[in-house]
C-alpha cells in the first residue's frame, strides 16, 4: 500500500512593497509608544471611572515664587467622566490666558501656571474638581519674594529755620526689608516707641481714685523729658499727679508697610545735608538720596 505525499503547507505571500515594518525605524518605535501611552490612558480612565466622584489623589504643595519668574501649582486628582476644573485665588476665579495657564498632563494630573511674578500674586490658590457624581477641592499658598526696593525716593527740601521737615519714600519688598537712614553717612535713629505712654508717679492710693485731669499752671508745655502735673479732683480733696515723659527725639524715622518718613523738628541750619534712605533683604538692596536744606 502506499503513502500519501505529504500535503504541502501554503507559501507565505510576501508583503507587497512597502508594507515591512521595521522595528529599529525611529518612526516605528515613536508610533509603539504612542499605543502604549494610549493604552495606560484606557487603562487609568477605567480605574478612574471604578472610582466614583472626584478626589484628590496628591494635593497641593506651597511654591514661593521669584519677582519676574513662574509658578506652578500641581495636583494629581481621581475623576471620570472628564471633570470641569476651576482655580481661584483668595476665592476670586482665575481665567485661563495669559497670566495664568490651565495646565492638564497626565489623565489625572493638573496645574495653574503663574506668569510674571510680582508681590500680587501672594495668596491661597484653590482648586475646585467637579463631575456629575461630586466635587472636590484643595488649596495652597504661593509665597512670594521680591528683592527690596525703593519706589519713590524722598524729594529735595528747603525748609525754613523751626519748621517740621519730613522726607517720605515709598518701598517694598518680600521679605519685609529692613530699613535705614543717614544724614552724611551718619545712622538716624529709628522711634520705635510710638503708641507708648507716660509712666506716672503718684502718691499712696492714687491708682484708685477715677480722677478729672487737667493740666496745671506749672505743666511744661514741651515734651522733651520734661515733668507735666495735672490737678485731680476727688470729692476728698485736691492731689497732684506728675508723670515724667521720655525724652521725644528730635530727628527721627518710622517705617509703614509700604513707606518710610524721616521727622526732623525744629529744623536749624546743621539739619542741612545729604539724606539717605536704605532697604535690604535677604534678595537684595536698595538707595535713594535727597538734599535738604534750612535757612
Amino acid at each position: 500500500m502506499s503513502k500519501a505525499a505529504p500535503a504541502k503547507k501554503p507559501a507565505v505571500a510576501a508583503p507587497p512593497p512597502g508594507c515591512t515594518l521595521d522595528i529599529n525605524d525611529p518612526q516605528v518605535q515613536k508610533a509603539a509608544i504612542r499605543i502604549q501611552a494610549s493604552y495606560r490612558g484606557h487603562r487609568s480612565r477605567k480605574e478612574l471611572r471604578e472610582n466614583g466622584p472626584p478626589r484628590v489623589l496628591e494635593p497641593l504643595k506651597d511654591v514661593v515664587l521669584i519677582e519676574g519668574s513662574a509658578a506652578k501649582l500641581t495636583c494629581r486628582i481621581s475623576a471620570f467622566p472628564d471633570p470641569f476644573i476651576r482655580w481661584s485665588k483668595d476665592g476670586k476665579e482665575l481665567r485661563d490666558g495669559p497670566k495664568y495657564r490651565y495646565i492638564f498632563e497626565d489623565p489625572d494630573v493638573v496645574a495653574l501656571v503663574v506668569r510674571d511674578g510680582e508681590l500680587a500674586d501672594l495668596g491661597q490658590y484653590s482648586i475646585n474638581v467637579t463631575n456629575p457624581f461630586g466635587q472636590c477641592s484643595d488649596s495652597a499658598r504661593i509665597l512670594v519674594e521680591v528683592p527690596a526696593k525703593v519706589q519713590k525716593g524722598p524729594d529735595n527740601t528747603k525748609a525754613r529755620k523751626g519748621t517740621t521737615v519730613t522726607l517720605t519714600a515709598e518701598i517694598m519688598g518680600e521679605p519685609a526689608p529692613n530699613v535705614g537712614w543717614t544724614k552724611d553717612g551718619e545712622d538716624i535713629e529709628e522711634d520705635d516707641r510710638r503708641g507708648r505712654g507716660p509712666a506716672a508717679r503718684a502718691g499712696p492710693g492714687a491708682g484708685a481714685w477715677a480722677p478729672e485731669r487737667r493740666r496745671s499752671g506749672t505743666g511744661v508745655g514741651e515734651v522733651g523729658g520734661e515733668e507735666v502735673s495735672w490737678l485731680i479732683s476727688p470729692a476728698q480733696g485736691a492731689r497732684k499727679l506728675t508723670c515724667r515723659l521720655a525724652p521725644a527725639l528730635r530727628v527721627f524715622f518710622e517705617i509703614g508697610s509700604t513707606t518710610t518718613t524721616l521727622t526732623i523738628r525744629r529744623a536749624t541750619p546743621q539739619d542741612s545735608g545729604k539724606y539717605e534712605v536704605y532697604v535690604e533683604n535677604s534678595l537684595g538692596m536698595d538707595q535713594s538720596f535727597a538734599r535738604v536744606d534750612v535757612a
